[in-house]
């Protein structure tokens, strides 16, 4: 009954942030493929913290939920990773569940010294298991898709839900919610309240510049609808991109501004997403920044 009832929920929370068809097909198969599954662990595997520290791997069975984050080599970069940001999650899962939650991370990079020096910089204390033969998604059979690629599991590793908590927070919502037990479908009736919302441009190209210089941009944003407006959360592709905005509702026929800062970690050709959740039919918007740091 309870795999019945997730099956049922789930899919209605992630799909209210998918505009598009497609997307929202993808998520109806996630949930179909993973909603009950096991995650299953090889009898090689090495649970350590920052690459060092060996730990038993009895510590998987102390703890209701686990969340598992599987990284390729692809979203193996400081950037991607987004550490901080897990960081500060956790503490705040840490917070509401008496600290019954684990985090595991799985890393198949092409670098282990730089996952390792990555993991220290950011002062990430959490199990991680570096997964040099990529042993944990050929068991599992993963998607290749990023957005599918972490999950939150009961105490018996079976999937309960599927998704980045750091890059949507319809999805962290659903996390914090399930970690506390809540009776899933009881939302808040504010968060139904829908409006519409004009942007002066989707794309800013940044030019040419010095990498070692911070680059600013910005995004105004229009209430046209006939409610408030709220942007319930901006998330970036990339921790090198922040953007400062305004949690105040906004009054219809108003305009606020999305401001973007952009530090590069080296010379690189740029082209990074800016995600806005925000309370219209269309969220999440996608904005984007480009340009060359040389």
């Amino acid at each position: 009954m309870m795999r019945f009832l997730f099956i049922l929920f789930v899919p209605f929370m992630l799909l209210s942030s998918c505009s598009n068809l497609e997307k929202k097909r993808q998520v109806v198969s996630a949930i179909e493929q993973w909603i009950g599954k096991e995650l299953l662990y090889p009898n090689s595997t090495i649970f350590t913290i920052q690459g060092v520290d060996t730990l038993d791997n009895a510590f998987l069975e102390e703890y209701s939920y686990t969340i598992v984050s599987y990284v390729d080599s692809i979203g193996c970069t400081s950037c991607k990773l987004q550490l901080n940001r897990w960081n500060i999650f956790m503490q705040e899962v840490d917070s509401i569940s008496k600290k019954k939650v684990n985090l595991n991370f799985i890393f198949h990079p092409k670098n282990v010294q730089e996952i390792i020096n990555i993991l220290k910089v950011n002062a990430f204390k959490h199990p991680v298991w570096i997964d040099i033969n990529d042993s944990f998604n050929k068991l599992n059979h993963l998607s290749s898709n990023m957005s599918f690629q972490t999950f939150l599991l009961d105490k018996d590793n079976k999937v309960v839900s599927i998704g980045n908590p750091i890059y949507n927070p319809q999805v962290k919502e659903l996390y914090l919610n399930i970690i506390q037990g809540k009776q899933l479908g009881r939302e808040n009736k504010s968060k139904h309240i829908i409006t519409k919302v004009s942007i002066d441009r989707s794309s800013v190209s940044m030019g040419s510049f010095d990498w070692q210089e911070e680059q600013k941009s910005a995004f105004t944003l229009k209430n046209t609808g006939d409610k408030p407006l709220v942007i319930q959360d901006v998330t970036t592709s990339c921790g090198c991109t922040t953007v400062a905005y305004s949690k105040e509702p906004l009054q219809p026929g108003g305009a606020t501004t999305l401001e973007v800062v952009y530090k590069a970690e080296r010379p690189e050709h740029f082209d990074k997403t800016i995600t806005l959740y925000c309370n219209t039919d269309n969220s999440p918007l996608t904005l984007k920044i480009s340009g060359d740091a040389k």
